[in-house]
């Protein structure tokens, strides 16, 4: 049994959620916050069979898609700017997928 942690992007939530539970996944969805951009995302929590992980990531990967946005440059650099106006292109979105090894599954 598996266990993966989805860390998707909000503009992909919904997709990635619609899709899972329509290939007969059981999927939690937990909102989070970016570190980065402190943007919103949704973590998903999905218990599969060792069989399935590849295609639970596969339908992920399907739905999440990577964009560009401009944000300030003091947010890019870890900084703070001198010139607030100033913006840099970064790409987000994609997802964070980790895949872990559960030992113990009990449904109570």
């Amino acid at each position: 049994m598996k266990l993966i942690l989805a860390i998707v992007n909000n503009d992909d939530a919904h997709s990635v959620s619609t899709s899972l539970s329509r290939e007969g996944f059981s999927v939690t969805k937990i909102s989070s916050t970016g570190g980065f951009l402190m943007s919103g995302n949704s973590t998903f929590l999905i218990g599969v069979d060792d069989a399935d992980a590849d295609r639970a990531t596969a339908i992920i990967a399907e739905n999440c898609q990577k964009r560009e946005q401009f944000v300030p440059s003091s947010i890019a650099k870890g900084g703070i700017s001198s010139m607030p106006r100033e913006t840099t292109k970064v790409t987000v979105g994609g997802a964070t997928v980790f895949v872990l090894n559960v030992e113990q599954f009990k449904h109570l």
